[in-house]
């Protein structure tokens, strides 16, 4: 099924191979969005908390580390999306170069790409060869490399349940030359300015993106991390501060099932006010956890400030509880040798933190001890936990 407002279905082949793939239309839908007062609403309120998201932005010590957290955030619970059973604990475990995996590496690379991204949109519009390039970083040297990195299919693919096949699908993109003009089509509608919300455009291209699914591998990733790139590029948000993947893991059926209903339905409405309630929670969500961060720091810093330590202790224990902010988990070898101090003062600052009950010995590992910074990384791991 299709309905003429959101696209139609071409038939391809013929005979016993005959299939039908999905043509989108054009953005904007046609008629107009509506624009009634639940949607209005809504806006609303999602404006303000990205306004305050914004604006406590400019409060943090230290905003370039807090993105940074945000970032890996994000790139996990994105995978996960996807499937990756990765957890948060993995991602920092100082051992991660020598131990990674396929899950763990997904992330690394979801991360990379994300700041790839970031970096380059300030220097490049948002583009199909700016998302060509992210897609090669997303993929390069992990399980779906052979899936075309850094190159739109060339093939037809489908959606559907694991030994799926183009016959019993859930959902056939377009085909090749369809998707192309769709992908150009699309391009031109980023970067046009119209009197639609810029909310409202934004779960339009994502919506979009989704159906056109111009990857062998890895669009959800990339559709995702589109809509970041877009409020970026518009000035609706100043940094990636918001994991609007939270939400879309929290509701995750409910994700899929609204956009399929736009292409069975032609209702872009039903979906437009499910992605904006989502950029609500997920802008609260991420204010609430910078205020915890924040709280937390000041506490922690009291406590180290209002120890009985000579100021050459305290400046080092200022600088590896710096290095605990991005490294969460640590263990004393690899500290030292990232912070070039020697492996006995990392030892000496690890047991006082322990003593403040700011670290506490996770495990001993080879003869190596472990410590995590347990508030710290809770605070950042929630809603990361992976689906059973």
């Amino acid at each position: 099924m299709a309905n003429k407002r959101s696209g139609f279905l071409l038939k391809q082949l013929s005979g016993d191979m005959t299939y039908f793939s999905f043509s989108p239309s054009k953005l904007p839908p046609n008629p107009p969005i509506d624009m009634d007062k639940e949607m209005i609403e809504l806006l609303v309120k999602a404006h303000k908390i990205l306004s305050v998201l914004d604006d406590r932005g400019k409060n943090i010590p230290d905003m370039d580390l807090f993105v940074s957290m945000y970032v890996q955030k994000e790139a996990l619970l994105s995978s996960q999306i996807e499937g990756t059973q990765a957890t948060l604990e993995d991602i920092f475990a100082p051992d991660i170069d020598e131990n990674i995996n396929a899950d763990i590496n997904d992330v690394v690379n979801y991360t990379r790409a994300t700041k790839y991204a970031i970096d380059r949109l300030k220097e490049f519009p948002l583009c199909n060869r700016l998302l060509l390039e992210t897609h090669k970083v997303l993929l390069s040297g992990i399980r779906g490399q052979e899936k075309n990195p850094g190159e739109f299919r060339h093939s037809q693919n489908w959606i559907g349940g694991l030994g799926s096949n183009i016959k019993t699908a859930r959902y056939i993109p377009p085909d090749v030359n369809t998707m192309n003009q769709a992908l150009s089509d699309l391009e031109k509608y980023i970067n046009f300015e119209d009197e639609l919300d810029i909310l409202i455009n934004a779960g339009l291209i994502h919506y979009q993106f989704e159906t056109i699914h111009p990857f062998l591998d890895g669009n959800g990733r990339i559709g995702r991390l589109l809509v970041v790139l877009y409020l970026l590029n518009k000035g609706i948000i100043s940094t990636p501060s918001l994991y609007l993947s939270y939400y879309l893991k929290e509701h995750r059926i409910e994700y899929y099932d609204r956009m399929s209903a736009v292409r069975e339905t032609g209702n872009y409405e039903q979906w437009l006010k499910f992605f904006i309630e989502g950029i609500y929670v997920s802008g609260k969500s991420a204010i609430e956890t910078a205020d915890k961060l924040i709280a937390l720091r000041k506490k922690n810093h009291s406590l180290i400030e209002g120890a009985s330590y000579t100021k050459r202790t305290l400046e080092t224990m200022k600088k590896v509880f710096t290095y605990l902010e991005s490294h969460p988990i640590i263990d004393i070898g690899k500290t030292s040798l990232d912070l070039q101090l020697s492996y006995n003062t990392i030892a000496s600052s690890t047991e006082r933190f322990e003593k403040l009950g700011i670290l506490s010995l996770a495990e001993m590992k080879d003869r190596n001890r472990i410590y995590i910074y347990k508030e710290y990384l809770d605070l950042l791991k929630s809603g990361t936990e992976t689906f059973v």
